[in-house]
C-alpha cells in the first residue's frame, strides 16, 4: 500500500500542476476575442484525420517528415501502454512482487498482444529516430534551425526535450527486457525488439532494474509533460487541436471587420439597418497592436508553433533577404504573451507594461515585406495561420496610426478617387474594348456587351465578365482581358460587362489594411451587381477571383466566380475551341502558378490542363503548391521592395530560366508583369516570351 499511496500522490501532484499550467492558457483564451465560427465539423474531423493521424503536411517533406510520423505513430502505440501503467500504479501490480501476473489490459486479448508488441517496436524506432535528431540538430547545419529568432535557450530547450524523449524510450525498453527476465515466461511475441538485449540482465536484478526503469519511465512522462507547457515542444498538446480548429476557407480568404460594416453601411446610406453601438463600452481597438488585441486562435497558433522554419523556408520575402521570417512572428506573439501574461491575468485587457507586440516585437520592415502569398501557412505541419497576424498588425497601423507607407496611401486615394490604385480616370475603364478585332482578314470587330444594354433588351447574361482594375488599366491586364474577350465570343459564351459602373474589388486595400475602404468597395459592386441580379462571374485576375468569391460573400455579395483558365478549360472540354498544337510546336513552355489561384484555391489543374493540349510544360522546380511568388501580392505591386539581396521577381524568373523553356505561361495580369520584369533584369526579354494562357489560346486558335 506505501508504494500504491506514494504513486497516487505523484499522480496527483504531476497533474495538478498540468491543470494548474493549462488553467492559465483556457483563462487568456477567454480573454481573447473569437476568430471565426467554428462549424464544419465534417470538413474538420476530416482534416484532423489526415494532418494529425495521417501526419500529411509534414510529409511534405518526405524522408524527414515520415521520420517524424514514425515518431507520433509510435508514441500513439506507446500511450496504450503509458495508460497501462498508470492503471497498474493504482491496483498496484507493479509492487507486488509477481510482475507475471496478467496486465489490466490483457483483456483485449490478440488486439492487447498487437497493441503492446508495436509498442515496444516503437520504443526502438524512436530511441533510434531521436539520436538521429539530436546529431541533424547539433551537428548538421540545417538553414531553417536557424535564425534572429532562435534563441540559444531555443536550441538548448530542443536538445533537451529529445533527451528526455531519449531516456523515456531507454526507461521503457529497459523495462520491457526485465520484464521478460523476471517473469520467466516466454513473451518475445509481447516484446520482439527488447527480448533481444535480455542476456544482458541478470536474473537476481530483474525485479529491481524493471521497478526503477518503471519509476524512471513514470517519472519521466510527468516530468515532461509538465515541461511541455513551457518548451518548443509544447505541440504535442496543441498541434491536433490547433489542426482542428484552423480555418476551413481557402487560405488567402481574409476576414471581414464586423466594427467597420456598420459604419460603411451608414456611410453609404444612412437610412441603412445597423445594429445600435452600445455607448457605454469602449470601442475595440482596429487591427493588432498587442496580444490582447488578437483571438484566441492567434494564441494557440504560437502555443503550437514548432520552430521548425519550414514556414520561413518557403517565404518569398526571407528568401531575398528581406527581415520577414514568418516563424518570427508567431513566436513574437508568444514571447510577448509569456511577458505580459501575469498582468493581464491579473487586470484583465486593460494591463498596460507601456510595450506591445508591434512595432517592440515586430517591426514595420517585416510586415511590410509581405507577399500574403500563404506559403508559410501551406507549409505548417501544425497549420499555424500566419498571415492573418501580420495583415492584421496591418489594419492597426492604417486604421489606427494612418502610417502605412506613402505609395500605398497613394494607391488608396486612388481607389477612393478614381476606382483604381491607378491615377487613371474611372470614365476610361471601359477603353479596352476598343477597336478590338479578331485576327482575320477583313478585321471583324468585336463589340463587347454591356450588362445595362442586355438588361434593356430584357436578357440576362450568363456570366458577368469581371475586368479588374488590372484588366482595364494595366498594359499587360489589358492585353489578357481583349485576349479573352475574343476568346469568349469565339465560342459563342453568353457573357457582358460592366464597364464604367465596374469599380476596383478593393482586393489591395484589404491586404493595405483599409478596411474602411475595402467595405465601401465591395458593397458599391455588389449593390451593382445584386442589382442586374448577377449569378456567375468570370474574371481573369487571381486576386478579383479571390476576393469575389471567398469575401465578397461576406456582405452579402454571393456568386458564382470562375476564373478564365477554369472556363476556357470547360470550352475544350465541350468542342467550343479547337485550339492548334502547332501553332507553339518547338516551344518548350513553363508555368508559373499564381499564389491566389493556385495555393489560395487550390486550382492546379485547369491551366495546365489547357497548357496540354497546346504544347508540354517543363515544371518549374517550385511549382503547385509549392510554387515561388512573383512578387505582386499583398500590394507589394504598390510600393517599393523592402531591403534585400534580390527582388522576388529576380528570384522567380531564375526558376524559370533553370526549365531552359523560351515560353512563360502566366495566368495573372501581376505575375505576367513580374516575369516580364525579371526577364529584362536578365537581359533575357528577347529570348523568352512572357504570356497569359488567354493569349496563347488566341494565337493557337488564329484569332
Amino acid at each position: 500500500m506505501t508504494e500504491q499511496i506514494i504513486f497516487a500522490a505523484v499522480t496527483v501532484i504531476a497533474f495538478g500542476i498540468l491543470a494548474w499550467s493549462f488553467s492559465k492558457i483556457f483563462r487568456i483564451i477567454k480573454l481573447l476575442k473569437k476568430p471565426y465560427s467554428i462549424k464544419n465539423v465534417g470538413e474538420r474531423l476530416s482534416r484532423f484525420l489526415k494532418v494529425v493521424i495521417g501526419q500529411n503536411k509534414i510529409m511534405r517533406y518526405p524522408i524527414v517528415g515520415f521520420m517524424h510520423a514514425l515518431v507520433f505513430w509510435g508514441f500513439i502505440l506507446i500511450l496504450f501502454g503509458s495508460a497501462e501503467m498508470l492503471t497498474d500504479g493504482f491496483i498496484g501490480s507493479p509492487f507486488d512482487h509477481d510482475l507475471s501476473n496478467d496486465r489490466i489490459f490483457s483483456v483485449l486479448g490478440i488486439v492487447y498482444n498487437i497493441i503492446i508488441a508495436g509498442g515496444d517496436i516503437s520504443a526502438w524506432i524512436i530511441l533510434i529516430l531521436i539520436i538521429a535528431f539530436l546529431i541533424r540538430r547539433n551537428f548538421m547545419k540545417i538553414k531553417r534551425f536557424t535564425g534572429n529568432e532562435m534563441r540559444h535557450r531555443d536550441h538548448k530547450d530542443a536538445s533537451f526535450a529529445l533527451l528526455l524523449i531519449l531516456l523515456l524510450m531507454v526507461s521503457l525498453i529497459g523495462m520491457n527486457a526485465a520484464y521478460i527476465v523476471n517473469s520467466g515466461t516466454d513473451v518475445f511475441g509481447l516484446f520482439p525488439l527488447s527480448s533481444l538485449i535480455t542476456d544482458w540482465i541478470p536474473q537476481s536484478s530483474a525485479h529491481m532494474i524493471e521497478l526503477i526503469m518503471w519509476w524512471s519511465h513514470i517519472l519521466l512522462i510527468f516530468f515532461f509533460a509538465n515541461y511541455l507547457p513551457y518548451s518548443k515542444h509544447f505541440h504535442v498538446f496543441m498541434s491536433a487541436p490547433n489542426v482542428y480548429f484552423s480555418r476551413t476557407e481557402p487560405l488567402t480568404k481574409m476576414n471581414e471587420m464586423e466594427s467597420v460594416t456598420g459604419e460603411v453601411k451608414l456611410m453609404l446610406n444612412p437610412d441603412a439597418e445597423v445594429p445600435p453601438i452600445d455607448e457605454n463600452t469602449e470601442p475595440e481597438r482596429f487591427g493588432l497592436k498587442d496580444v490582447e488585441d488578437g483571438t484566441w486562435k492567434n494564441y494557440i497558433d504560437s502555443l503550437a508553433c514548432t520552430q521548425c522554419g519550414r514556414c520561413t523556408s518557403v517565404c518569398p520575402a526571407n528568401l531575398t533577404g528581406k527581415l520577414l521570417s514568418p516563424r518570427k512572428v508567431v513566436l513574437d506573439y508568444r514571447r510577448r504573451m509569456e511577458e505580459k501574461i501575469k498582468g493581464l491575468l491579473k487586470e484583465g485587457k486593460t494591463y498596460d507594461d507601456g510595450k506591445s507586440l508591434y512595432p517592440d516585437y515586430t517591426t514595420y520592415e517585416e510586415l511590410w515585406a509581405c507577399t500574403t502569398c500563404n506559403a508559410c501557412a501551406q507549409e505548417c505541419p501544425v497549420s499555424i495561420d500566419h498571415p492573418s497576424m501580420i495583415l492584421e498588425m496591418r489594419r492597426y497601423i492604417f486604421l489606427e496610426e494612418s502610417a502605412a507607407p506613402s505609395l500605398i496611401n497613394a494607391m488608396s486615394t486612388n481607389i477612393e478617387n478614381n476606382g483604381a490604385p491607378w491615377k487613371y480616370s474611372a470614365a476610361d475603364r471601359f477603353n479596352w474594348a476598343d477597336k478590338l478585332c479578331f485576327n482575320d482578314k477583313n478585321k471583324t470587330e468585336i463589340k463587347v456587351p454591356l450588362m445595362s444594354e442586355k438588361l434593356n433588351e430584357g436578357k440576362t447574361p450568363e456570366y458577368l465578365l469581371w475586368v479588374g482594375s488590372a484588366g482595364a488599366y494595366d498594359e499587360g491586364g489589358i492585353e489578357i482581358t481583349r485576349n479573352f474577350a475574343k476568346i469568349l465570343e469565339h465560342a459563342g459564351v453568353n457573357y457582358a460587362c460592366l464597364g464604367t459602373e465596374e469599380t476596383d474589388s478593393g482586393d489591395n486595400a484589404k491586404r493595405a489594411g483599409n478596411e474602411f475602404l475595402f467595405q465601401m468597395q465591395a458593397m458599391m459592386n455588389i449593390e451593382i451587381m445584386n442589382g442586374y441580379k448577377v449569378k456567375k462571374i468570370v474574371t481573369c485576375d487571381p486576386h478579383d477571383y479571390n476576393t469575389l468569391k471567398n469575401e465578397y460573400s461576406d456582405l452579402d455579395g454571393n456568386y458564382e466566380v470562375i476564373h478564365h483558365t477554369q472556363l476556357i478549360q470547360e470550352l475544350i472540354k465541350d468542342g467550343k475551341l479547337k485550339v492548334d498544337p502547332k501553332v507553339f510546336s518547338g516551344k518548350k513552355i513553363t508555368f508559373h502558378d499564381p499564389c491566389y489561384l493556385g495555393r489560395g484555391n487550390r486550382e492546379y489543374k485547369a491551366p495546365r490542363f489547357t497548357l496540354n493540349q497546346i504544347g508540354s510544360i517543363t515544371e518549374m522546380k517550385r511549382n503547385k503548391s509549392r510554387s515561388l511568388c512573383c512578387g505582386a501580392g499583398g500590394t507589394q505591386m504598390f510600393k517599393e521592395a523592402e531591403k534585400g539581396d534580390k527582388e522576388v521577381y529576380e528570384l522567380r524568373t531564375e526558376d524559370a530560366l533553370e526549365t531552359g523553356c523560351n515560353l512563360i505561361a502566366t495566368a495573372c495580369p501581376m505575375c505576367m508583369t513580374m516575369m516580364k520584369d525579371g526577364l529584362k533584369m536578365k537581359d533575357k526579354e528577347k529570348e523568352i516570351e512572357v504570356m497569359d494562357i488567354a493569349e496563347i489560346v488566341v494565337k493557337s486558335l488564329g484569332i
